[in-house]
């Protein structure tokens, strides 16, 4: 059974809601862009509130380009024996101060999938759960309503209603944590049967058309892209200029399930691209090595050369060019950050690659 929506009323709408429509966007609407200690991303916080101020602190996200922010560091990368991991049991990151980005440690689940939580003026936002629905290994709720709790407090509010959604509601490595906030107050939750994920977020004409979600001042558009699972969904992040991908184009092995709907979903989301400014594809997970064309297997918790997480807008067009060369026909596609396995199993060719590509060797391998 699908999860039941709690009594708060669900962000999702069509268009920004009356009072955002004025708004007028500038290179940096927050914080001092003329700061000289400060970095960019620095700038346009309002963590340092004016002298006098006592009410809540109210975000303009009308930002002329994406939003600053950096993902400079190290994801950490698992070990040869999971038992002996000591590292934190997600890895939490501020891309700035209303984006967090979440990993779950290698060692708990191998796949080691990302969620995204995002901050407006009056909602929060958290794209999809992970692997795992223990909370004692897997402590997502608890993670995420402590960042709350902080940003709640940073911007003097109570409380902020949270939505909870999922690029894919059929992918068992994004949406086990769901059932973590079935019972937290002032969240509604996203079904994860495709007819009630139409309906949860207004696509009637699905798999065209789309939707938005307004998280006071902040929306995020609603994008179908079904292929690598029939009810994917690419979430855009007009504020930061992501486009949350979950399995559709992320750095690893993209196997495709039905490969007519992933060269439409591709051909859709070029076309977005063409007309909405995007920074970063941020994808569902890792699976690349920095060494071009090559992916760790399956089940590995110890990935000590990863990929980055984050893709240049220029993939979707490599992807969409490799996903139709390979369109009705069983074959892998070697690309430097991706791997297309269309009609095959995900452990195809897992040690081979494309003679296109050179050949880096990496430090050390573990077949």
């Amino acid at each position: 059974m699908p999860p039941t929506q709690t009594s708060s009323p669900t962000p999702v709408q069509s268009s920004q809601s009356p009072a955002h429509k004025a708004t007028i966007p500038h290179a940096y609407p927050n914080g001092n862009p003329n700061a000289p200690l400060n970095p960019p991303s620095a700038r346009n916080t309002d963590s340092c509130l004016p002298l006098g101020h006592t009410g809540e602190i109210t975000h303009n996200y009308a930002c002329t380009g994406p939003a600053p922010g950096d993902i400079a560091f190290r994801w950490i990368h698992g070990s040869v024996c999971a038992a002996t991991n000591r590292d934190p049991r997600i890895q939490v990151v501020a891309y700035n101060e209303d984006t967090y980005i979440l990993r779950e440690n290698i060692c708990i689940n191998w796949e080691a999938p990302f969620t995204y939580l995002l901050f407006g003026n009056t909602g929060a936002l958290l794209i999809d759960t992970g692997a795992t629905p223990e909370a004692a290994y897997y402590p997502l709720r608890t993670t995420v309503d402590s960042i709350i709790r902080r940003w709640c407090s940073i911007r003097r509010k109570k409380s902020i209603p949270l939505t909870v959604v999922l690029t894919s509601g059929e992918d068992i490595a994004q949406n086990q944590g769901l059932q973590q906030f079935t019972s937290r107050p002032e969240t509604t939750l996203a079904p994860t049967q495709l007819a009630e994920i139409k309906h949860f977020h207004k696509l009637a004409s699905w798999p065209n058309g789309t939707s938005s979600i307004d998280l006071g001042g902040r929306v995020i558009d609603v994008i179908p892209t079904p292929g690598a699972h029939k009810d994917g969904i690419t979430f855009y992040d007009r504020y930061n200029g992501f486009l949350h991908t979950g399995d559709l184009l992320y750095p690893g092995r993209i196997q495709i399930a039905n490969d007519r709907d992933y060269v439409a979903s591709l051909t859709r989301l070029e076309q977005w691209t063409e007309a909405h400014p995007v920074k970063w594809i941020m994808g569902g997970h890792i699976e690349m090595m920095f060494a071009p064309g090559r992916a760790y297997p399956r089940f590995k918790n110890y990935r000590p050369f990863e990929h980055v997480l984050e893709l240049e807008p220029s993939v979707l067009a490599e992807a969409l060019e490799g996903a139709t060369a390979v369109l009705g026909k069983p074959d892998v596609v070697f690309r430097t950050d991706f791997i297309l396995l269309n009609r095959v199993g995900p452990d195809e060719k897992n040690y081979r690659t494309s003679p296109d590509l050179p050949f880096i060797p990496v430090p050390i391998w573990l077949p």
